[in-house]
């Protein structure tokens, strides 16, 4: 008996412990919700239950987010008579009602509908909306009532704002008074239906923002729903129903779109789950120009320009409407001169700006951009037209009667639309001559950029080319300079040689070599020379010449401490003398290959002996160089510079005294 007690007590308490510790969504008919308990969403999203609101001790039935540490409450159920006490219970009836009472018997809060259901069910769903369905129904979707279509503060991604145009229902958010105090207050939020929909933020009847025309791929006037990342924008407009609503891109990102009574704005706050703190996303109105009608009728408000307020082309400050306490704006603008149709009015186009108040407009949703200004011209109230729908090339009609109200325009190429504004015909002619001249201007500019650049391309083509000669021809410069200041060769006059060689004379002629042929001349001073004519079939030239050098010594110039005139004497000389290598450049003897420079030197004197056939030819010297046969011993060159005899070959086989000079040009191509 004991034991069955125990067994009792403990199956009570597991049963008991099972209920508290599993989170329920739905209750039937049977149950009820009282202070104290919750629903919460199947995902743990959102809860349902009785609150406080801030420092009141007032009780409200409201849905919150479960999940998020501080408690953000997104709808009310009793938002006009609060509960003083914790008696309140929740409970849904057969009859087809859903009540909140106050000790089991005083309704404070009750909803209805139409349709009897034998097992209604409420459920808070995931989305946060709190519905009431069939539970024998297989369709879940199908609602008898929910509280997406009675909001309180908060738009929800899902819901529906908007108006049923059926029935006339509307759709509407209105603020808490403050934290303290859930009722409603007078800002409320929501789409207007005049002709073209819009939504409209309204203090009372006061309008304190409005977005513009839904164009298609967005509002005319609000810059950032073209931009959102994280979720889209859907509204729709048909013969049924015009609903404004946002879904996320990605299931994890939590947004939602509140009012503030006491700032007077609409908040878009996104979920920071980092931080666990709210974001603000974006604020309306948010600036200057957003405000509602803020520089009066037919004026431009421009965020970037001082003043923020211009008049429309063809309009004039209204001074007699002037605001006695600002100094900014005028109150409105009004025609330069008076409208009259028969003279030929016409539109101008101003770009990026917000549709004006709807007041006084007309829709066609048929209609193209060239009919609707062809209707607006001929109804001389027609004010302005334009597209109502900018995606796919553009469509539908819209058209403004009376003044422009609220049009502001945006920097930026991605928001506003074209607006065609209507003006008389004068100002049509001042604008073609504004454009004319502008042209003018412009084509007089580019035309001069252009020269400019052609004569900056050509400098440049010109610089080119010349560090190209100049580059081409460095070595013959630094050549140049060498001959005029490093070789110290003699210079002489065309006229001069011709004389010392008799005029060339083949009697005078020694040899011919690659550049030319070899002339003997004796100069007026009777000193001997050897000139190199350069002949008009030769390929070289001074280069080759000078490369002879809820060893690297110059010829000329080159002087010895024993005597030795020229740089070929003082090469044989040390040929006899058997001490080639001091020839030989310091740097190479020690980098390069001795026996392959000797052989060079033995292959440079062969070339300048005293007779031409004696000398190698070219053929011979390409052999001698790849090759390693033996060289004929050479003799005392032909041309030397020198002041005394030296060895006995010096002496042999000609009758020059010592007091002669000589001066021989000599190179490895003399054949």
């Amino acid at each position: 008996m004991e034991m069955g007690f125990y067994f009792y007590i403990v199956c009570c308490f597991l049963i008991f412990f099972s209920k508290a510790s599993t989170a329920i969504d739905t209750i039937s008919a049977s149950e009820s919700l009282t202070d104290g308990m919750t629903l919460v969403s199947n995902d743990g999203s959102f809860a349902l239950g009785f609150f406080f609101p801030g420092s009141s001790k007032s009780r409200y039935l409201g849905i919150w987010y479960h999940n998020h540490p501080m408690q953000t409450v997104v709808w009310v159920a009793n938002r006009i008579t609060p509960i003083n006490d914790s008696t309140g219970v929740l409970k849904i009836q057969r009859s087809g009602k859903l009540v909140l009472q106050v000790q089991n018997t005083t309704a404070v809060w009750s909803a209805n509908w139409t349709a009897t259901v034998e097992n209604p069910v409420l459920q808070l769903l995931d989305s946060g909306n709190l519905v009431v369905r069939d539970g024998k129904d297989s369709n879940p979707g199908r609602y008898l009532w929910q509280s997406f279509d009675y909001p309180s503060d908060t738009i929800l991604p899902g819901m529906k704002i908007g108006v049923d145009l059926r029935s006339g229902f509307q759709i509407r958010l209105s603020a808490w008074k403050n934290w303290d105090d859930p009722s409603p207050a007078d800002l409320t939020y929501g789409v207007e239906l005049v002709e073209g929909p819009e939504m409209v933020l309204r203090k009372g009847s006061e309008k304190l923002y409005r977005s513009g025309l839904w164009i298609g791929n967005g509002f005319s006037g609000s810059q950032d729903y073209r931009s959102i990342p994280f979720f889209v924008i859907n509204f729709v407009w048909n013969e049924n129903e015009v609903y404004y609503t946002f879904l996320p891109k990605n299931e994890s990102v939590t947004s939602r779109l509140v009012l503030n009574q006491t700032e007077s704005v609409r908040k878009r706050y996104t979920w920071n789950p980092e931080t666990q703190t709210w974001n603000l996303f974006s604020v309306r109105p948010s600036d200057y120009c957003d405000t509602y009608g803020v520089c009066g009728p037919n004026a431009n408000c421009e965020n970037n320009k001082f003043p923020f307020c211009q008049c429309l082309t063809g309009f004039m400050p209204d001074w007699s409407k002037r605001s006695s306490n600002s100094s900014e704006y005028p109150g409105g603008c009004i025609r330069s001169e008076p409208q009259n149709c028969q003279r030929g009015d016409g539109f101008i186009r101003i770009r990026r700006v917000k549709t004006p108040d709807t007041t006084n407009l007309w829709v066609n949703k048929t209609m193209n951009l060239k009919e609707c200004r062809a209707q607006c011209w001929r109804n001389c109230s027609c004010m302005a037209y334009t597209n109502l729908d900018v995606t796919k090339g553009g469509s539908g009609c819209a058209m403004w009667f009376g003044d422009l109200i609220d049009i502001r325009q945006f920097q930026s190429e991605s928001d506003g639309m074209d607006l065609y504004i209507r003006v008389p015909a004068s100002e049509i002619e001042l604008k073609k001559r504004a454009n004319v001249k502008l042209a003018i201007i412009l084509a007089t500019v580019i035309a001069s950029l252009l020269g400019i650049l052609l004569v900056v391309c050509y400098i440049c083509r010109i610089k080119r080319k010349l560090k190209a000669e100049s580059e081409g021809n460095n070595v013959n410069d630094k050549e140049n300079k060498d001959e005029d200041e490093d070789l110290e060769l003699a210079i002489f006059g065309f006229a001069e040689i011709t004389k010392a060689t008799n005029t060339f004379s083949f009697r005078n002629k020694l040899g011919q070599g690659g550049f030319g042929p070899v002339y003997k001349g004796i100069l007026s001073n009777g000193q001997e020379i050897a000139v190199k004519r350069l002949s008009k079939s030769s390929g070289q030239g001074l280069n080759e010449f000078k490369n002879e050098v809820i060893s690297g010594r110059k010829n000329r110039g080159f002087y010895h401490a024993n005597g030795s005139g020229n740089l070929i004497e003082h090469a044989w000389r040390l040929w006899t003398e058997d001490n080639s290598s001091d020839v030989v450049d310091d740097f190479l003897v020690e980098t390069g290959d001795l026996p392959k420079m000797l052989r060079c030197i033995h292959i440079s004197l062969l070339c300048v002996q005293q007779h031409p056939e004696e000398r190698p030819d070219m053929s011979s010297v390409v052999l001698m160089l790849g090759s390693r046969n033996e060289l004929p011993s050479p003799q005392q060159p032909g041309f030397l510079v020198y002041n005394r005899p030296f060895g006995a070959d010096s002496s042999s086989g000609n009758d020059r005294s010592s007091s002669r000079n000589e001066i021989s040009l000599s190179t490895l191509e003399a054949r």
